[in-house]
């Protein structure tokens, strides 16, 4: 019982002072560090919240696992230590029936939690969007990135505008010196991101939106979400897709409604309608050119 009211007084001031730190941390801290939210804690997409939040809870749960199993190592390595005198192995434990349900249950328990709540999150962040207010076809090839607008539905190229882009360019400092792909969202809306490959397997992936998908020939991918910040965000492939993987980045630029809609008028103005396959295969089929190392109207 002495003990038992020990520890109990003992939890008291740990559970203050655990309070304390965490309404001291900020946004940042407590997010994990991870990139997406500003410093108010404004999360980048309506989902980014959510795929930190099982990040960092997920590591406090380990961290708390991990607390325990070092101190009880400790302990036992104290208090059942060789003492001055002793020789030989001290008496063995043949079992211990609470003990080793208690570590056939505990841990059966965490792998139930941690797969439930991943399945959850994992179940809500690839639910897609029937009605978008915006579909985007993002085509991935050695080593650039293209973009095709299509309202609403992803499937219908008739009204289509399209941009082209090329593989990033770099000085000798590795610094980069060339325009990017460059993707168009609107702001508070909901997006539907078709992801295709027109080669090898590549990922898309917009670091600060917490979340990446990989592209694969004769299978296409789907990502809706609804972008929450006006900003400028990086986005690169993070599959391992040949020789200049490195140079195979894009920018995404989140925007009020007018905005998008007048980035969609210049394309259109431009000539980038229709279909970008068709486009694409008229450019890899001039003389001398290739689809992946020039580009047609690339903004």
């Amino acid at each position: 019982m002495r003990v038992k009211r020990r520890l109990r007084w003992a939890a008291i001031p740990l559970g203050v002072a655990s309070a304390i730190a965490l309404a001291a941390c900020t946004p940042t801290e407590l997010n994990g560090y991870l990139p997406g939210f500003t410093d108010d804690g404004t999360q980048a997409t309506n989902h980014t919240q959510m795929v930190s939040g099982l990040w960092v809870n997920s590591w406090i749960v380990l961290l708390v696992v991990g607390v325990i199993t070092w101190a009880l190592m400790a302990f036992a390595a104290i208090a059942y230590r060789r003492r001055r005198g002793q020789s030989g192995l001290p008496v063995q434990m043949r079992y211990n029936m609470p003990i080793e349900i208690f570590y056939t249950i505990v841990p059966l328990i965490l792998v139930v939690g941690f797969f439930a709540f991943t399945a959850r999150d994992q179940a809500i962040l690839e639910d897609q969007y029937e009605n978008p207010d915006a579909c985007i076809t993002a085509i991935g090839k050695q080593w650039a990135w293209d973009f095709q607008y299509t309202g609403s539905d992803c499937e219908d190229a008739s009204d289509a505008v399209w941009t082209m882009g090329v593989q990033a360019q770099t000085n000798e400092k590795g610094d980069v010196t060339s325009e990017l792909p460059t993707l168009y969202l609107p702001v508070d809306k909901e997006v539907k991101l078709k992801l295709v490959s027109r080669d090898v397997i590549h990922s898309f992936w917009i670091i600060d939106f917490l979340y990446k998908k990989d592209m694969y020939i004769g299978k296409d991918n789907y990502w809706s979400f609804t972008p929450t910040r006006v900003g400028e965000y990086d986005g690169k492939c993070a599959e391992l897709c040949g020789q200049y993987h490195s140079m195979m980045l894009f920018k995404v630029k989140v925007v009020e409604q007018a905005e998008y809609d007048a980035y969609l008028a210049s394309l259109r103005e431009a000539g980038q309608t229709g279909d970008i396959n068709d486009a694409y295969d008229r450019l890899q089929n001039l003389p001398g050119t290739s689809g992946n190392s020039e580009s047609e109207g690339d903004h």
